[in-house]
């Protein structure tokens, strides 16, 4: 049981709510500050002073005072209007993800609103009911308005969700769940819309799978210099040392776990060989600062996990409007991470080409064919690889500096966080196919070479082989290829691969 408190939900979290079904609850002394919250919200609805989004408009209307009878219906209004999602929804685990961190920001009990809304999502969450939201509509401005809008549609019982397999309509879910649609009161439908919550919740579910495609392409890399008989000198920790970004000496500290006491023969220093290419010689570089870069985006996302994104926030002494629902700090890190991706991917389809490349690969067939000229052997895939990682470039143009005004200009500046998001949703999947097809190429060019590796990196090659296995003539790649990027996205090469191993072999 997740326990929601406002202040302490973490990333695993998310990812065990959202992808695990993880059950929920709001913390008991959450509840109590909600309810005293509520209590000032209250107090401020029968007085006469007008206060945003309590007894007036929202957005370029705030200037609009309610009569005290409109209140309630202006909170079913807002969530209604602003259900203005279109295209193809989002991804179950990504919805449910966004639920679950709306409750905890709910949970900080600065919104004003009584805790049945709040434990409303809860009893969602656990009995499986996901509201269909489109993924288009959202500018990441007073959050992520369209999705969070759907969201709460089915709340009050409208709209779509998936409940069982099946998708009905929201009242037909929350009635066989046992649930009654809620009844929202003043404050309540504004306090389910601002936010960043659909944004961040893609963000963190990819964050996940991308630190796991950090060690996948660090191992994978670590086949390849194999394959191409590199190197190890330039891991030496004492380079590292003396430019010391953290993620730089994980890289080459992790490298060279792998490749400690390979018997693979090596040609560097012979002849005109004197040193490695780039795309060998700075993977710690290179893979270092992709690592540093995630390390960014998680300290971001942890933060905002746990930051009230309201708008008013409910103080002891004062009811204050902001902007604390402005994307701008994750679209940064959203399309910085997209921008990381490129590389990774990048130096990975270099070194697939350096494996494939007869005057490049250091005595190889020509593109890993067993009979080059009757077969083409891997050169397909190097070009797919190439083909994905100039559409990584697309993706990595950012989308945070692409401000359209809104909402009659008052909201004239707005961080488009959302589309940073749905940028990384593809890009993530693109760049781990492209790490999957130098898999491919590293093991093949080990098995042609009939080369024995590392203890670590045997445990791989084996692990990987019960999933694709060897082949000798021209096949179809693309299920291969699949197929290694699902052993991918699966955590096989996570972070253990390598230092267990050789733990195991010291003890």
């Amino acid at each position: 049981m997740i326990d929601l408190d406002g202040c302490s939900l973490t990333l695993e979290e998310v990812v065990a709510a959202a992808e695990g079904f993880e059950r929920v609850q709001i913390a008991p002394a959450a509840l109590l500050r909600m309810q005293a919250s509520r209590r000032r919200v209250e107090a401020a609805m029968s007085g006469t002073t007008p206060v945003y989004a309590l007894n007036t408009g929202v957005g370029l209307l705030a200037n609009i005072r309610l009569d005290e009878t409109e209140i309630e219906a202006m909170q079913v209004n807002l969530i209604r209007s602003h259900c203005c999602g279109v295209g193809s929804p989002l991804s179950p685990s990504v919805v449910r993800g966004m639920m679950l961190i709306r409750a905890n920001v709910l949970a900080t009990g600065l919104s004003g609103i009584r805790p049945i809304v709040a434990e409303r999502i809860c009893d969602l969450l656990n009995h499986k009911i996901t509201p269909v939201i489109p993924s288009r509509g959202s500018v990441g401005a007073s959050g992520d308005l369209a999705p969070l809008a759907h969201m709460a549609l089915a709340l009050i019982g409208e709209g779509q969700a998936e409940y069982q397999g099946s998708v009905l309509p929201a009242a037909v879910c929350l009635e066989r769940a046992g649930l009654k649609p809620l009844v929202l009161l003043g404050k309540e439908g504004i306090s389910l819309l601002n936010g960043t919550q659909a944004m961040l919740s893609v963000g963190c579910l990819r964050l996940k799978e991308l630190e796991d495609l950090f060690y996948s392409a660090q191992t994978t890399a670590a086949l390849s210099v194999e394959a191409l008989r590199g190197t190890a000198a330039a891991f030496d920790s004492r380079l590292h040392a003396a430019r010391p970004h953290p993620g730089q000496i994980l890289s080459a500290s992790h490298l060279t776990d792998l490749l400690r006491g390979s018997p693979i023969p090596r040609t560097h220093g012979e002849g005109s060989r004197i040193q490695d290419a780039y795309c060998l010689r700075c993977i710690p570089q290179v893979h270092g600062a992709v690592w540093d870069t995630l390390a960014h985006a998680r300290r971001v996302f942890e933060i905002e996990l746990n930051s009230a994104t309201d708008n008013p926030l409910v103080f002891e002494d004062a009811i204050v409007s902001g902007g604390n629902f402005h994307g701008a700090p994750l679209a940064l890190a959203l399309d910085y991470l997209s921008i990381a991706l490129c590389q990774l991917a990048g130096i990975s389809e270099r070194r697939t080409e350096r494996l494939l490349n007869p005057s490049l690969n250091e005595g190889l067939p020509a593109f890993l064919a067993s009979k080059p000229g009757l077969e083409s052997g891997l050169m397909m895939a190097q070009v797919t690889a190439a083909a994905l990682v100039a559409e990584l470039r697309v993706l990595a143009s950012p989308a945070s500096t692409g401000s359209i005004p809104t909402s009659g200009n008052q909201e004239d500046f707005v961080s488009m966080g959302m589309t940073s998001a749905l940028k990384l949703e593809q890009a993530v999947s693109l760049a781990r196919m492209v790490v999957a097809i130098e898999l491919l190429a590293a093991t093949r060019a080990l098995d042609l070479r009939r080369d024995t590796s590392t203890v670590a990196l045997e445990e791989v090659r084996a692990r990987f082989r019960v999933r694709i296995p060897a082949w000798r003539e021209d096949c179809v790649l693309s299920r291969w290829m699949e197929g290694a990027s699902s052993f991918l996205r699966g955590g096989a090469l996570g972070k253990h691969v390598g230092n267990a191993v050789l733990e195991e072999v010291v003890q």
